[in-house]
């Protein structure tokens, strides 16, 4: 069956079994690959998009659950607040390996749209379920306080 998905701002049709998860459909068929396989059971949050602008597990999330609804991932992640969280991620060499970043800036993003200036609270709360192997934890709560304070002036 045909599944009709807003990927980016791009109106798409996908020609997918129905259980198929919303990650294959962004990575093997749509060609975007900056979204990340992790563990598949959307406990690290490699594979965080957002749907309909709410951080979301793509690794769980059936396609045909996901038609009609807006997709953006991290090649589609814009504005003012998505430009300042990358721009401090560089600047302040917030990640090691990387490959879980992209998880990582999508749930950033969305949390300082939702709440402008968090606190460490808030940022725990928000990348709870964001796994670093690394363990730059650290780097990402300075960057995501670093890219509020950036936004506020």
């Amino acid at each position: 069956m045909a599944y009709n998905l807003n990927i980016n701002g791009e109106q798409k049709s996908f020609d997918v079994d129905e259980d198929m998860p919303l990650l294959w459909v962004i990575r093997d068929v749509a060609g975007l690959t900056g979204t990340k396989f992790g563990c598949g059971l959307a406990q690290c949050g490699a594979c965080t998009v957002h749907v309909d602008g709410v951080p979301t597990r793509s690794c769980q999330l059936q396609v045909s659950d996901a038609e009609g609804s807006t997709i953006t991932t991290i090649e589609g992640v814009t504005g003012k607040v998505a430009e300042t969280v990358q721009k401090v991620w560089a600047d302040l060499d917030v990640p090691q390996c990387g490959y879980c970043q992209s998880g990582q800036v999508m749930a950033a993003v969305a949390l300082l749209n939702e709440t402008p200036k968090p606190t460490d609270e808030d940022i725990n709360d928000a990348l709870s379920g964001n796994l670093c192997r690394c363990a730059t934890y650290q780097r990402i709560r300075a960057g995501i306080h670093e890219a509020a304070k950036r936004l506020e002036a």
